[in-house]
C-alpha cells in the first residue's frame, strides 16, 4: 500500500501534501528530495505534512525542496488550510493552526480564495544582495522567516535577472539564509515581484515573500495604504496590513490526489 498525497498550488508556487492523523509519519529529506524532483518524482517547491498539533487542530509541516525545514510560507498555508477543509478535518469559515514561526488563522471565503493572518511583520535594517556581479540594495524584512527586499526601479531589470543562481548575501546577517525579493512599483499600491527562495530556487510564487515585498515597498515609498496588490509570475495576491500584522489573500487550489508507490518511497528513503 503506498503514501497517499495531494497536489495542489496557490499562484503555482505548488506542493505535494500528506496527510499524517496519527502524527506517526517520519519523512526524511532524501525523500522529500525525491517527491519534489519534477522529472523522476512528482514535483513541487515544498512538501507539506498535516499532522495533528499537540495543543489541537493541526501542525503545517513545511519543507522546501531540498528537504530542509521551513517555519512558515504563505501560499503553502492557503493550501493546506483548503486541504483540511477538503479532508473533513476542519470547517469552512475560520480557525487558527499551527506552523513552526507560531499560530496562524486561516478564513475560507465563499469566493474560493484563501486569507492567512500572516502575523506581525518587521522590517528590519538595511542590507544588500549581489547577483550576476551587481550589488541590490535591499532591506531585511522578518515574516516568521527571514526576507531581503530589493527594490528596482524598472520592470526590464526585474525581467533581465537570472535567477537560476542564488543571490549572494550577507551570511552574518543571515545565518540561517534567507529569501530574497526583487520588486518593482507598476501603479499606486502596486508592485510586482520575483523571488530566489533558500532551499527551493526560483518559484513562481512566495506567499512570506509577497508581505515582505509589500511591507518593504510601503516603508521604502512612505506610503499610508494599508493594502498592496502583488503580482507574482504565478498570480496575484493581496497583502492587507492592520493592527495585528498582516493578512495574505488568493487563491489556493487541489489539483489531484493519489498513492506514493510505496517501493518509491521505500527507496526515496535510503541513504
Amino acid at each position: 500500500m503506498g503514501v497517499p498525497f495531494v497536489k495542489g498550488h496557490g499562484t503555482e508556487n505548488d506542493f505535494v501534501l500528506i496527510p499524517d492523523p496519527d502524527g506517526r509519519l517520519v519523512i526524511t529529506d532524501a525523500q522529500v528530495r525525491a517527491l519534489c524532483d519534477r522529472r523522476a518524482g512528482i514535483g513541487a517547491d515544498g512538501v507539506i505534512v498535516v499532522r495533528p498539533a499537540a495543543s489541537g487542530g493541526y501542525f503545517m509541516d513545511y519543507r522546501n525542496a531540498d528537504g530542509s525545514l521551513a517555519e512558515m510560507c504563505g501560499n503553502g498555508a492557503r493550501v493546506f488550510a483548503r486541504y483540511l477543509v477538503d479532508l473533513g478535518w476542519e470547517r469552512a469559515g475560520s480557525f487558527p493552526f499551527l506552523t513552526r514561526g507560531g499560530v496562524r488563522t486561516a478564513e475560507l471565503g465563499p469566493g474560493g480564495d484563501v486569507s492567512i493572518d500572516m502575523g506581525p511583520v518587521r522590517v528590519g535594517p538595511a542590507e544588500k544582495a549581489e547577483l550576476q556581479g551587481e550589488v541590490f540594495a535591499g532591506t531585511a524584512v522578518d515574516v516568521g522567516n527571514p526576507h531581503l527586499v530589493c527594490l528596482l526601479d524598472d520592470e526590464s531589470r526585474l525581467a533581465a535577472l537570472d535567477l537560476t543562481r542564488a543571490p549572494a548575501f550577507d551570511a552574518e546577517s543571515f545565518p540561517h539564509g534567507v529569501n530574497v525579493e526583487f520588486v518593482v512599483p507598476v501603479g499606486p499600491d502596486h508592485v510586482r515581484m520575483r523571488v530566489f527562495e533558500r532551499g527551493s530556487g526560483e518559484t513562481r510564487s512566495c506567499g512570506t515573500g509577497t508581505v515582505a515585498a509589500a511591507a518593504a515597498f510601503l516603508r521604502a515609498t512612505g506610503g499610508s495604504g494599508s493594502r498592496v496588490t502583488v503580482d507574482v509570475p504565478g498570480g496575484t495576491v493581496v497583502v492587507t496590513f492592520g493592527d495585528q500584522g498582516a493578512t495574505l489573500t488568493g487563491p489556493a487550489v487541489l489539483v489531484a490526489s493519489g498513492q506514493i508507490d510505496q517501493a518509491f518511497w521505500i527507496a526515496a528513503g535510503q541513504p
